[in-house]
């Protein structure tokens, strides 16, 4: 991504098999088609192949929520707040809790 400048990325691998991994770029002057603010994300999580969890925005989709085979919107409110939303999804989702 040109001209983007990155504030987060990490790539986790537990024992089991499953994967975190995620991205989130601030963009320099416009929002990505379907969203409303200047950052740019995807977020995973997921075992044996299959996306258990993601957080996305997706050019012409805006911002949103996968959780297994559901999609939802997301509503961003701040980068901080979208990392933490994931990953409270991800630990209650690890820990056998629902979100």
């Amino acid at each position: 991504m040109s001209n983007a400048t990155k504030i987060f990325q990490r790539r986790i691998e537990f024992p089991e098999g499953c994967v975190l991994e995620g991205i989130v770029w601030l963009l320099p002057t416009q929002p990505v088609f379907g969203s409303q603010h200047l950052y740019k994300y995807r977020l995973y999580y997921g075992c044996e192949g299959r996306r258990d969890i993601g957080y996305d925005n997706e050019r012409g989709k805006g911002d949103h929520r996968h959780y297994g085979e559901r999609q939802e919107p997301y509503t961003f409110v701040t980068p901080e707040q979208l990392l933490e939303d994931f990953f409270t999804d991800v630990t209650a989702l690890r820990t056998g809790g629902k979100s």
